[in-house]
């Protein structure tokens, strides 16, 4: 029984994933399809430079739709990674490939930055840091995203975590620098956006 409200528990953090903040802010205060403007892309980032305020918002919603479900499974099972490294996995997925705009979503930094926020905030406010500090000298949210990515897994050998996490936010930082592919090409190019 016990098993079974898990698997529950994965689809609807899915789900919830899925939620495409950024693409209903802008539909709801704007009247936009954010998937038609600027990068494309339906995250925080694009919102932000249709309007900072409402970025900021899809920014805190995806953070949010990510620390929950993995704070409320962290108590749920308090001696399980492996759970709670799934339940991680599910709400990135879905945040990353929707249900609700045919499998297209955004990078994943947002609803990550909640996830891990809800197992180790030290480990992922120093990943903040690094993201701010890189984007005020770069101006670049691609960039800022990939070196937060990659500060992740060594952020969290500091503050210690099981073995289990520390491989799972290597993956996890690994898919975001995929994810970042095209950023890094236009990066090298001297074309990408800055903010």
């Amino acid at each position: 029984m016990y098993g079974d409200m898990k698997i529950l528990f994965l689809i609807l953090t899915y789900i919830i994933g899925s939620i495409s903040f950024a693409y209903i802010v802008a539909k709801v205060f704007k009247g936009i399809d954010i998937r038609k403007v600027g990068s494309g892309n339906p995250g925080a980032t694009n919102v932000y430079r249709v309007s900072k305020p409402l970025g900021l918002l899809a920014f805190l919603c995806d953070t949010l739709k990510g620390f929950v479900p993995v704070f409320i499974a962290a108590k749920m099972s308090p001696s399980s990674d492996l759970f709670v490294i799934a339940v991680i996995f599910a709400v990135i997925l879905g945040h990353m490939f929707t249900i609700f705009l045919n499998f297209k979503g955004g990078k994943g930094v947002a609803t990550g930055c909640g996830a891990f926020l809800a197992i180790n905030p030290l480990a992922t406010l120093i990943c903040l840091l690094v993201f701010a500090v890189v984007l005020s000298i770069s101006k670049y949210v691609s960039l800022s995203s990939i070196c937060a990515a990659i500060m992740l897994p060594i952020s969290l050998s500091f503050f210690g975590c099981s073995n289990e996490i520390l491989v799972f936010s290597i993956i996890v930082a690994a898919i975001v620098v995929i994810k970042h592919s095209a950023n890094i090409k236009r990066l090298f190019a001297g074309t990408e956006n800055k903010i």
